[in-house]
């Protein structure tokens, strides 16, 4: 047998609820409600062992008669009696413990339990072999996919991180660890490097205004800085941001022309109106490429071709500085532009760079 009922218990609330609901029987008034509290689970055993009725019962506690019904649904338990036959008794102590044990679980989850999905498929895109996706990108990624599922602020993820409440770290996040405060510190330009075509002056305001497709920024992307070591050629449309990279055994001048050359004869000049390139050495012959124009950038000014040297920055997470490109092969630097034309990016409403090129120009372009 149980230890159930607490006899003192039963017959204290039977006592009480019956003097004082032969007071009140007449008396209307106006209740919010509220849970059963013990004595009313023990005046409810007292009134079912002798007999009362769900209804009867509920009209001496002044409750519902569906609150007494689950009531004794919740708190009846399984017995055997002295020849271990089974039988059905309702304790106040088993409904007042089962009340407390479904409180505790009816609380809201947490975002961790909530998002589950979420957070699953964010470990493993930002430990993908070739990262497609940023912290932010996969944000809207996710919400774009799955628009039913609950997903979390880009903020709230990186507070996570940090927290290390997920199966990630910074480490996970290259971008973030390169991040440092700009320094003050006035910092004095060589002014004795001579221009080597067409200055950037002279460059039309619908190509500084991003008007129009066709309009591109390069650079090289380098390993060792050792002439003879190979290098990466990369482009960067300026509207759409879309990328090309070039693996190229060496940077001298001669090889980045026929580098470039090959390019836009591969991709079609209609695709370049105009190029961007800095004022290095290897760019030198630049002016002999037909198919396009070429622009300077002034010396020691990279920030004339900020989306360029944005995505050079993005591209260091996949080929370190310092390393040789040796080591990389053209399938490999294939797979890293295919990355980042499908990022999606914020400067374009959430749209990678290969939709972006394909929402604003009916041109197909070679994608990857």
């Amino acid at each position: 047998m149980s230890k159930y009922p607490n006899t003192f218990l039963i017959k204290f609330s039977k006592t009480i609820l019956k003097s004082s609901f032969k007071l009140t029987s007449n008396i209307t008034t106006t209740h919010n409600y509220q849970q059963l509290s013990e004595a009313e689970r023990g005046a409810i055993q007292a009134f079912h062992e002798d007999h009362y009725s769900i209804r009867k019962i509920a009209k001496r506690l002044h409750r519902s008669p569906s609150t007494i019904s689950r009531e004794l649904k919740r708190g009846t338990v399984r017995q055997l009696n002295s020849d271990y036959l089974p039988y059905y008794q309702y304790y106040a102590d088993a409904g007042q413990a089962n009340y407390l044990k479904h409180r505790a679980n009816c609380h809201s989850k947490g975002l961790l339990q909530r998002c589950w999905l979420f957070f699953s498929m964010l470990c493993k895109a930002l430990k993908a072999h070739v990262r497609v996706d940023s912290v932010d990108s996969f944000v809207h990624r996710f919400r774009r996919d799955h628009p039913d599922k609950p997903c979390p602020s880009t903020p709230t993820v990186y507070r996570y991180i940090d927290l290390g409440l997920l199966d990630l770290d910074n480490t996970d996040l290259p971008a973030k660890l390169r991040r440092r405060v700009k320094s003050t510190r006035k910092v004095h330009a060589r002014m004795n490097k001579k221009n080597l075509g067409t200055s950037i002056d002279e460059r039309p305001d619908s190509i500084n205004k991003r008007l129009a497709l066709g309009d591109w920024e390069g650079d090289l992307v380098k390993g060792k800085r050792i002439a003879s070591e190979p290098a990466v050629m990369t482009l960067t449309e300026r509207l759409s941001r879309f990328e090309i990279i070039v693996k190229i055994p060496d940077y001298h001048a001669e090889t980045c022309r026929d580098a470039l050359q090959a390019i836009i004869n591969e991709y079609g000049t209609e695709q370049f109106h105009s190029i961007t390139f800095d004022n290095g050495s290897e760019f030198s012959l630049m002016n002999q490429v037909d198919g396009t124009q070429i622009y300077f950038a002034h010396p020691y000014s990279p920030w004339e071709r900020g989306s360029n040297e944005n995505q050079n920055g993005l591209i260091r997470e996949f080929m370190p500085k310092g390393k040789s490109m040796k080591n990389f092969t053209d399938t490999y630097i294939a797979e890293v532009q295919g990355a980042l034309n499908n990022r999606l990016r914020k400067s374009l409403g959430y749209l990678s760079a290969s939709e972006a090129y394909q929402l604003f120009t009916p041109l197909t372009l070679k994608l990857h």
